[in-house]
């Protein structure tokens, strides 16, 4: 009886971490700390030209920098949040589809190395991938920001996106864009009657990221809170 409860437990444990073929793990608060895991390929996306050019560089030369590449652009939605522009498509109009972000505000260089605020730790391989831990400790001025961003009454929104496995961390942040981009959509289909020209707002993280693959794809899903900006309407037909 007590190994068939045991067993029970453990099912009911990985049912909850295991959604959608992507790991996602209750965090504690990040208000002050934030910590999670991230990972990328050893080798380059077999293929590639980066694959080619990495033959003869040091044995994991190829994740740490793309590692590298990824963390200060999701550390940056966390600590200071991204702008966004977003076009819906309109076909009667001839209008594509269009959705641009960029950084609020961009870390200070140290803040990108190792040595400074952003740590990388406990690494591990596993599945032909490299694995660590990030670290990033806010600083007053930064835990300021993100409670400003919690006690006023911002919506909250939630994406998921996905992104070309081989395009590195291109990849990686089309897949964030892409859940950011469905995140607004949604929020603004149902506050929005008619089809808006431009929206333009600005998004926090709420939530650590942590990326999957899906299908041959990067996966993100996201949580944010969100500072609606401006909607421009057409004018006329």
């Amino acid at each position: 009886m007590e190994k068939h409860l045991q067993r029970i437990k453990i099912f009911l444990v990985f049912t909850l971490i295991f959604t959608g073929g992507v790991l996602f793990a209750q965090t504690p608060s990040i208000i002050r700390h934030i910590r999670f895991p991230i990972w990328a390929e050893i080798d380059a996306y077999p293929g590639t030209e980066a694959a080619a050019a990495d033959v003869d560089a040091e044995e994991f030369s190829y994740p740490i920098a793309r590692i590298k590449e990824t963390v200060p652009f999701l550390i940056e939605g966390l600590v200071y949040g991204w702008k966004f522009t977003y076009v819906p498509s309109d076909k009667t109009r001839g209008v594509e589809e269009y959705f641009e972000i960029e950084p609020i505000q961009t870390l200070a260089e140290g803040q990108k190395n190792d040595g400074g605020t952003i740590e990388y730790s406990s690494v591990w391989i596993e599945n032909n991938r490299f694995n660590c831990w990030v670290d990033f400790t806010r600083t007053d001025h930064q835990v300021q920001l993100y409670n400003l961003w919690a006690s006023i009454q911002n919506p909250t929104i939630q994406g998921r996106g996905y992104g070309d496995l081989s395009k590195g961390f291109e990849g990686i942040k089309e897949a964030a864009q892409d859940a950011l981009k469905n995140a607004v959509r949604d929020y603004y289909r149902n506050l929005v009657k008619n089809k808006p020209k431009e929206i333009t707002g600005s998004v926090l993280l709420r939530k650590t990221p942590l990326l999957g693959i899906d299908s041959g794809r990067y996966v993100i899903n996201l949580d944010f809170f969100l500072e609606c900006g401006s909607i421009e309407g057409y004018t006329q037909f």
